[in-house]
């Protein structure tokens, strides 16, 4: 059986997911509608600028079939932000379907952006990556969230049930694994 991911395809860097997601054999599709969702097995929530993606969600009718969807999610960067428990502010409403909160921004401005090597727990490589005004998580509200990989002792990589979340970009880099590992999920 032939898996498809959808990539919400409203802001950001989500032709480059497609991309990794073509690199590894997996059919995907570029969603920015609501049917769309519905022939997802999969969804990759990229980053992006949160506030903008949260006004999209809405613009397009894509806030109850967000909520609604069971599947495997990936969530990064602004993604994770998206799914998080935070408070709804005027600038970005949550989905509530990560049992989490993060600060936006909280690695930075733009310019301040960086690259470092992250281990992956029971991965036996380190992982390259890239934060871009990369948000924070700054609390986990939940036993059942599963800490995949740190900095500095602050989660960026996360699991909770069948979501994944990383408060990096590694569509950015040249490796697969992480895109992989959420592929399992599926």
């Amino acid at each position: 059986m032939s898996k498809t991911v959808g990539v919400l395809g409203l802001q950001g860097a989500y032709a480059k997911h497609s991309k990794m997601l073509d690199q590894l054999g997996i059919k995907n599709l570029i969603v920015r509608y609501p049917d769309e969702i519905e022939k997802c097995d999969g969804l990759v929530i990229p980053g992006g600028e949160s506030s903008t993606m949260s006004i999209l969600i809405d613009q397009m009718d894509l806030r109850k079939p967000l909520q609604r969807f069971k599947k495997p999610i990936l969530a990064t960067c602004a993604g994770v932000i998206l799914l998080s428990e935070n408070k709804s502010s005027a600038k970005v409403k949550p989905l509530h379907k990560l049992p989490l909160l993060c600060e936006r921004n909280a690695y930075g401005r733009q310019i301040e952006s960086f690259m470092t090597t992250i281990e992956i727990q029971n991965e036996h490589q380190n992982f390259p990556a890239i934060f871009i005004r990369g948000p924070k998580i700054s609390q986990i509200k939940s036993n059942k969230v599963e800490v995949l990989a740190q900095l500095d002792n602050s989660p960026v990589l996360v699991k909770y049930k069948n979501i994944m979340a990383a408060t990096f970009h590694p569509e950015l880099s040249n490796n697969t694994r992480i895109h992989e590992i959420f592929i399992n999920l599926i």
